[in-house]
């Protein structure tokens, strides 16, 4: 039965969120290998490319944008839908921009996880904010833009952002405001 399962590559550092995504997506039919670090993920991958991925942003040590690049190298068919808690507008056009097919913010549904998987493409329907965001969220989306102009070195965003760096710190380890 599981030969004429698609192939799903799933990538977080959370290791119940993993298990219990792992569980779901198995259930719907994918073969899942699930891995806890890009090093690890990259050595499933290279054994055996996956026709799917579902790829964490931020694990420790490399990102989940590095390992979309790495994927992307291996086979350039492989769809991929980047999951992230931390998700900003700066991100979401990285990892469009080095192959990921779609761009969720965690929480996401399993059955909304399966649907970015299997879209083939943008929606023009998609719903317009009501209002812009709020004054917090463009602080946000900024410090995460510059956090990626500086290949995610804390040191280096702060200097650019005219920060302390311990004040850069205690904003990045509060969750993204909501929009």
């Amino acid at each position: 039965m599981t030969a004429d399962c698609p192939s799903l590559l799933l990538v977080d550092d959370d290791a119940t969120f993993r298990e219990v995504l792992t569980r779901a997506l198995t259930r719907r039919g994918y073969k899942v290998s699930s891995a806890a670090n890009v090093a690890a993920a990259l050595l499933l991958a290279e054994q055996n490319p996956p026709e799917y991925a579902v790829v964490d942003l931020k694990m420790p040590g490399a990102t989940g944008l590095q390992l979309v690049a790495r994927l992307k190298q291996l086979d350039e068919h492989t769809r991929i839908v980047m999951l992230t808690g931390y998700a900003s507008i700066a991100t979401a056009i990285e990892a469009i921009k080095l192959g990921a097919t779609h761009y969720l913010a965690k929480p996401a549904e399993v059955d909304e996880i399966i649907m970015a998987l299997q879209r083939g493409g943008g929606d023009t329907n998609v719903e317009l904010p009501p209002r812009p965001p709020s004054v917090e969220r463009m602080e946000w989306e900024h410090i995460q833009r510059v956090l990626s102009e500086n290949d995610n070195n804390i040191s280096a965003t702060a200097r650019a952002l005219n920060m302390h760096r311990r004040t850069l710190q205690r904003k990045l380890a509060k969750r993204p405001v909501r929009q």
